[in-house]
This record gives C-alpha cells, sequence and structure tokens, in this order.
C-alpha cells in the first residue's frame, strides 16, 4: 500500500485533515480529544472516536512507506526497558535505539528476564541485517547473558550512565501514558509504539549538534514526506 493505493473511499473528510490528525496524535503527547479540540479551533468538527479510529487504521499504512535509517557496522545500539501499565497489570517495553537517539525497535514483553533480553536481540538482528559495532546496556545482568548467547563477539558497555540515549528515549511515551492513564491491552500498546516510534524516527533530527537552520530542513523535508506518503499534499 502506498500513498497513490491508499484508498479514502467513505470518509466524509479529505486526505488533509486526516492526515492532519493523525499526526497531532502521534508526534506530540496529545490525547485524541485533545486532537479534536485543536482541529475545532480550526473549523473542523470531528470526534476523538473518529480521530482514534482514523489513527488505528491509516497509522500503520503510512509507517509502511515511510523510510527507514540503513544499518551500519558502525552503530551502536543502546537497550533499555522500562514498566508500563496495561489494565492495570505490569509489563515490559523493551526498545533499541542508535546512537542517534533513532528508535530501532520495540518489544512489549510480561517479563524482565535472560529470555526476553534475548527475544529483543533476535528481533534485532533480523531486521537491522548487522551486527552493531558495540551494545550499551544497564547494570541488568540478563543482557550479558543474552548477549553471549546470539551476538558473542559484539563489544557489551553496562552501565547505567552510559545508556542516556535509551532512557530519554522512554520520555515521550511516559508522557502520553500518564495522560491516558494506562494502556488497555499489550497488542494495543505494540500497534500504537509502532507508530509512534516511526513518525517521532522522522520528525526528531539526530542528536548530535546541529544548527538552528539545519534542524529547520530537517523538518521541513520530514513534512513533506509525511505528505507525500498520506496524500496529504495540495
Amino acid at each position: 500500500m502506498n500513498s497513490l493505493t491508499l484508498s479514502y473511499k467513505n470518509h466524509r473528510f479529505p486526505p488533509q485533515i486526516i492526515a492532519r490528525a493523525i499526526w497531532l496524535y502521534f508526534r506530540f503527547p496529545l490525547s485524541p480529544r485533545l486532537v479534536e479540540e485543536m482541529l475545532l479551533e480550526r473549523g473542523i468538527v470531528v470526534s476523538y472516536e473518529t480521530i482514534r479510529r482514523w489513527s488505528r487504521k491509516f497509522g500503520v499504512a503510512y509507517v509502511k512507506q515511510l523510510r527507514r535509517r540503513k544499518p551500519s557496522r558502525k552503530d551502536i545500539w543502546h537497550l533499555d526497558e522500562v514498566v508500563i501499565s496495561i489494565g492495570g497489570r505490569k509489563h515490559w517495553l523493551w526498545r533499541a535505539v542508535d546512537q542517534d537517539g533513532y528508535v530501532l525497535d520495540e518489544i512489549v514483553q510480561a517479563r524482565r528476564d535472560t529470555k526476553a533480553a534475548k527475544r529483543l536481540l533476535v528481533r534485532l538482528l533480523k531486521k537491522q541485517g548487522l551486527m552493531p559495532k558495540r551494545i550499551v546496556t544497564d547494570k541488568l545482568r540478563s543482557y550479558g547473558a543474552a548477549k553471549r548467547d546470539v551476538m558473542p563477539a559484539v563489544e557489551h558497555r553496562s552501565h547505567k550512565g552510559l545508556n542516556n540515549r535509551a532512557e530519554n528515549s522512554h520520555v515521550p511515551l511516559r508522557k502520553r501514558e500518564r495522560m491516558m492513564q494506562g494502556f488497555r491491552s499489550v497488542g494495543g500498546l505494540q500497534r500504537f509504539i509502532s507508530v509512534f516510534s516511526a513518525v517521532r524516527n522522522l520528525f526528531v533530527a539526530p542528536q548530535q549538534k546541529r544548527s538552528a537552520l539545519a534542524t529547520h530542513i530537517h523538518r521541513i523535508r520530514a513534512m513533506a514526506q509525511w505528505k507525500a506518503v498520506t496524500g496529504a499534499a495540495v
């Protein structure tokens, strides 16, 4: 599915409005009700439930068309896990980001052990197709045990102070979790983060020193790509 075959048939709102609603919902820590209010300020009357349905229907389709960063053997993977409330029960979101803060993969799991860490590493290798230069984790011993099984030759640095990139990548989702008062299901969270992180990857400039002009140009190009993917270009 691409922007040319993506169908908006039977939707009374044009692609520009649907894409804008989805962009607001996933790009910023906004609930569907707040997106509803922001659109209303522009004279667009649409319910928050409709915005929620748009996000579920079109979000994944958009993300499939977004260009992904090509992996490199010089990449450094920062791995971390954070507790997430799902239906009042504790789960763990395992996440990997690279040296620029680009989200490589994330998976929701019920456990925080070696088996869960190994599953993350196997998924990463399959998706990236390359071994990293190094992995950086906190002091959780499960990472070391999983690494010895999956990628024994890769350098591993285990130190909480070195893993700020992975820990910082949890912050936007934490804000959303507090706003939504937790997530309802594992599947719902997994679907949400797949779109949430892809949109963030597109719009957030790499975490290296950049000028204000370079950051501005990066965001203009990101918006142009978003409009091309969603068919919302005018």
